[in-house]
Parts: C-alpha cells; structure tokens; sequence
C-alpha cells in the first residue's frame, strides 16, 4: 500500500480515505476495524529493546544445549525478569504483550539468519532464546485471566513501513512461526483448550476479542441450547467430520451407479452441491486469513475440489450433445474417469479429521513435512529429466525422422519408479544413446533417489524426536483454524450456500444488524438443532463439573485423578516423612561436578580456619 501511495504521490489523507472507500464496500455488519491493544509504537519499542537484550544475552555463537537446558545458565531467571521489565515504557506497563514481542523479535532473526548467513548459526540460537524466554513468562504466569486473555488472545500491532500490521495475537503468531516450544507450553495449551472447548468465545460486539463464556458455570439446560454455540471449534469438528462422511458416502453412491446416458441424478446433484459449498468455503477463509491458511491439506483439497469440477464441466459438456451420440459418450466417459482418479483422495481426505488423535496427528505431521521435502528432490530431478530429455530427442532425429518420443519418457519414467529397462537403446546413435541412458541410470537410481531417502529420514527424525510438540502445534493450528477468521454467523460447508443464497444476498444489504442477526439465528438453531439438543446436555454436566471445582478452589477443567482421591489423608510432614525426603532427594538443579566443588570449599574454608586458629595459639604461647 505505501509502495502504491508513493507510486501515485498520496497524502496520508488520501491513503486513509482510499482504505475507508474500500472497507465500506465490503459487505460487513461488523464496522469496527480490529486494532492493537495498545499503541504500535509501542509494541515496536518493546520489540526493539527485547532484540537488544538478545544480543547481548547470547553474543556469539553458542550450542543450542545451553540456551535450551532445563536449568540454563544463559537464559537465567534474571534474563527472563529483565525480559518482563522491558514491557515497562515509563509509567506505561505493557507486560502483556512481551510473549507477542518475543515472537516477533524471532521472526526477525529467523529473517536475519537468512539475509546473514555468516551469522545464521548466531541468529538461529537468539531465536530459540526467544522461544525459551516466551516459555518461561507463559509457565510462570499464574493468573489465567492475565495470561489467556491478556497475553496470549490480545492483539497487537507493530510498525512495519510506517504503516501498522495486521494486529495478531500471541497464539496465531506461535502457530505461524511454528514455534512448538512456546506451542508446547502448559499455559499454552490450557488456552488452546479452552478456545476447543469453548470456554473462551469471541466477543459479540469484538469478534477480534475473546471472552469469558458466561455459561460456563450455568446449569440451565435450555440456556445451552443457543445458536451461537456452534462457533465452539469442538462442535465445529463434530460437523465438519459427519458431513465429510456423507460425502464420501455420496462419492461412493455415484462412482458404483455409472449412468451410461450422461444425465444428472439426485445423487450426483448433491456431491457436487458439496463441492460448490467447499470451494466457496476455502475461498472465503483465505480472504479473511491470508496466505499463513494456505497449508498441505488445503492444497490437497483445493486439487480435489479441481477435479471434481473438472468432471461437472465435462458432464455440461456431455449434456450438450444429443444422446446416442459419440461426444456425448466421450464427455459422459471421460467425466467418470476424472471422478474415478479422485477416489484415492476422498478416502485421504478423512485423515484430516482424524488429526485429533495422537498417532494419526504425528503421522500427518511426518507426512505433511515429506512432501514438503519432496520439493528439493523433485527441483533436481526436473533439470536432470530436461537435459537427458533433450538428449535422447536430439539422437532420434539425427536421422530426420522423429518417432521414439513415447519410448523416451516412458523408459525415463520407469527409471525413476526403479524398473529401468535397457532393451531398445543401442538403436539411439550407438553407442552414445545406451551410455547416456547408464548415466541416467546412475543420476536418478543412486544419486537423487538416495538424496530423498535421506530428505525422508531427516525429516521422520525430526518430527518423532519432538512428536508431542509437533503434535500439539498440528492440534494448535487445527484449532485457529475455527477462530482466527472472525464470523458473526457459523454456517459449516455445505449449509455456508444457505447463507450465501438465502441469506446475504437477499437479507444483509438492506436489513438492520439487530434483524438480521435474529435471522441468522433463528436459521442456525433450525439447521443445528439435532446437535445442539445434544452439545446442550453434556455442556449442562460440564458446567455441574466446573461448579464443583470452584468449591474446591481448584482450576474449572480440573478432574480428581485417582491417585488424588486419598491425597488429603497424607500426613507428609507429621509423619516426618517429607524431612526424610528431603534429606535424600539429590540436587538436579546444579552440575553434580559443582556440588562437589563447594562441598570441598567448605571443607577448605574450615581446614583455612583451623590452621589460622591453631597459628594465633600457637603465637600467643611463644609470648
């Protein structure tokens, strides 16, 4: 935008009037624009003196152990104090935003070690210190309200061209940089709970804000029977799992009911009103999101999505023709073969709503950075392929007469699926043609195929080395996905062409807000009403539960494990059975080989003051 602004010689005046004209042409009942919590600059600033406390703290190049250890001498308790202390500016106490800064201020090393490669290494290290101080204040903080609300769901800003940001939370930035250490974190993960749970929802007259659910603690069963529910990420996945079961049940339908004429039946009408619904839905989200909703998964459905527009248009185009004809069973054929090669992929697509559990959210996970790996292999193999491509071409038509292509590249595609086949080269300008094709052998079989292997076992090392973090960081994501795009109304693919259709084009451009949201309302508790007869119920045991704890004084989710049930019949400390404890239980805290070492300075001290009491005896007695 300032690009632009210079570009075309415009005023601040001139560029808030251009983003006023374009905000009031978006359709939106919601006319407050988010902001940040506190001022930009500000935010800046405590960004600007945390990366000039990083620098210092870490100042050359360090070994990842000893900014990472459990009891690190680099990231001290002073480090982390002195971290908090910089949210003060003044009289000013932005404490709050310090985790927000810290991950900004990783970032901006991430991109450091990039633009300085001579220093990555240094860079690399001052970003994990970010990570490890974030950690640290998250864990420590023992205000929830302070810490979910205040620094982990507020929004901020900083300066960035002279222009604020987008303003993010603490949450969304983690799950963006992939920070799993700070995703890994206790705090953390009880907010993202939480927000799962629906215990922290959006703010009716804010949706960039999140509260407190007044009913948590209600026990009113009718009271829970609410529409606005539904934008509880759990009940959302709930949906979103039946409704991808009934259109693999559809899918299913169609594909084993071949209709050979080329007509629509009610069956296939609906798959493919399933599918306009998905596709409006994935383009809205990336509208409101950006570019950090672009993701594996989302590629893959969006390739689904393709190919089964792909066989509705061959399926117009086939209807065009009059029956019995030859084109119209081209089109009808060829329609059904594009439905059939998108079987493997609706089946594949139910793992993405199985990422909730453990073992399958760690696979996914392994799966999704492999492909990503993949990316490297096939950018050498594509300049490989090209230039023996070009080869093997060149010694066919030597002779003017071009007329192997088709052998060409489906021996040099059986090469890379490891069947290579060596029949038929020695007619390719012998011996020239069955040399280059052992070369390419060699390139492809021992060369690259082994590079991806090694990509693939890097790949499976990392992530099952810190499976649960990147566990939790796949279940984190999972999670935003259903909050980070602020909607007033909740309407899950397919039932988002009801609003569409029924509602917003309709409804919204002329009627009140208070109007239309009584009808949304009342179409969401008519569509929704079988689940949330059900949701209603369990959130009727939840708040019964959550009720109980707060007797107790304990935390709302906590449960009575059964090792806590007999707890309080523990005498620890009349028993004297704590003081034995205590007495035997080693120190981890510091290096064995440093209790050793001031237990023999002691030992030292008092050999020192014996021989300086013995010397003045001694002195006194020659007087």
């Amino acid at each position: 935008m300032v690009r632009w602004a210079k570009l075309f010689g415009w005023s601040d005046r001139d560029r808030q009037h251009f983003r006023d004209e374009i905000q009031a042409l978006l359709p939106s009942h919601n006319e407050d624009r988010a902001v940040s919590a506190i001022p930009s600059r500000d935010v800046t600033l405590i960004a600007l003196r945390l990366k000039y406390q990083l620098e210092v703290v870490v100042p050359c190049e360090l070994p990842e152990e000893r900014v990472t250890a459990a009891h690190s001498n680099v990231i001290t308790d002073e480090v982390v104090k002195t971290a908090l202390a910089a949210g003060k500016l003044g009289d000013k106490d932005h404490t709050a935003c310090v985790v927000y800064c810290l991950l900004i201020v990783k970032s901006w090393f991430k991109k450091q070690a990039k633009l300085e490669l001579w220093d990555a290494d240094l860079h690399e290290v001052r970003a994990e210190a970010c990570e490890v101080i974030a950690k640290r204040i998250i864990e420590d903080e023992e205000d929830l309200n302070m810490l979910m609300v205040e620094m982990l769901l507020t929004r901020y800003s900083i300066i960035v061209d002279g222009e604020d940001t987008k303003p993010a939370n603490a949450v969304e930035k983690a799950v963006d940089l992939h920070a799993v250490r700070v995703i890994g974190s206790s705090g953390y993960q009880k907010c993202v709970a939480f927000l799962w749970r629906g215990w922290l929802v959006q703010d009716d007259d804010d949706p960039s804000r999140f509260v407190d659910y007044k009913g948590k603690t209600n026990t009113d069963y009718w009271s829970h029977v609410d529409p606005d529910r539904m934008r509880v990420p759990q009940y959302q996945n709930v949906v979103q799992i039946a409704v991808s079961i009934i259109f693999l049940g559809l899918y299913t339908g169609v594909i084993n009911t071949v209709n050979s004429t080329g007509d629509l039946d009610i069956v296939e009408v609906i798959l493919y009103i399933f599918t306009l619904s998905f596709v409006c839905d994935e383009a809205v989200k990336l509208w409101k999101v950006g570019r950090y909703y672009i993701g594996f998964w989302n590629v893959f459905n969006s390739t689904l999505y393709g190919l089964l527009s792909i066989s509705f248009i061959t399926r117009m185009i086939a209807l065009a023709y009059p029956l019995d004809t030859e084109l119209r069973h081209h089109y009808n054929e060829l329609s059904y073969n594009f439905l059939a090669f998108s079987a493997p992929m609706f089946w594949i697509r139910i793992l993405l709503y199985l990422d909730s559990f453990r073992f399958f959210g760690a696979m996914l996970v392994v799966f999704k950075v492999m492909m990503k790996e993949s990316l490297i292999f096939f950018a050498l193999l594509i300049f490989v392929l090209i230039g023996f491509l070009q080869a093997f071409i060149g010694m066919d038509q030597v002779d003017q007469d071009l007329s192997s292509t088709g052998f060409i590249v489906t021996q040099m595609i059986n090469a890379i699926m490891g069947s290579p086949e060596f029949d038929g080269w020695d007619r390719f300008a012998p011996p020239f043609g069955l040399i280059l094709y052992y070369i390419y052998n060699f390139i492809i079989i021992v060369i690259l195929l082994n590079v991806l292997i090694a990509l693939y076992n890097s790949a499976y090392e990392d992530v099952t080395d810190n499976a649960i973090d990147e566990y939790l960081a796949l279940f984190s994501q999972k999670t935003l996905q259903f909050v980070r795009a602020p909607d007033e109304n909740v309407f899950i693919a397919p039932f988002n062409l009801i609003e569409i259709v029924c509602l917003s084009l309709p409804f919204e451009w002329w009627m009140s807000k208070k109007q239309y949201e009584k009808l949304n309302d009342l179409v969401m508790g008519t569509i929704y009403s079988p689940l949330l007869l059900v949701t209603a119920y369990f959130e009727t045991r939840t708040a019964r539960r959550v009720r109980f704890n707060r007797k107790r004084h304990e935390a709302d989710d906590d449960e009575i494990e059964e090792w806590e049930q007999m707890a309080g019949e523990l005498d620890v400390e009349g028993s004297g059975w704590g003081k034995r404890v205590q007495e035997t239980a080693p120190n981890v805290v510091t290096d064995a080989a440093l209790v050793e070492l001031k237990s023999l300075r002691e030992e030292l001290k008092d050999v020192r003051e014996m021989l300086k009491a013995l010397k003045e005896g001694c002195g006194g007695g020659e007087q």
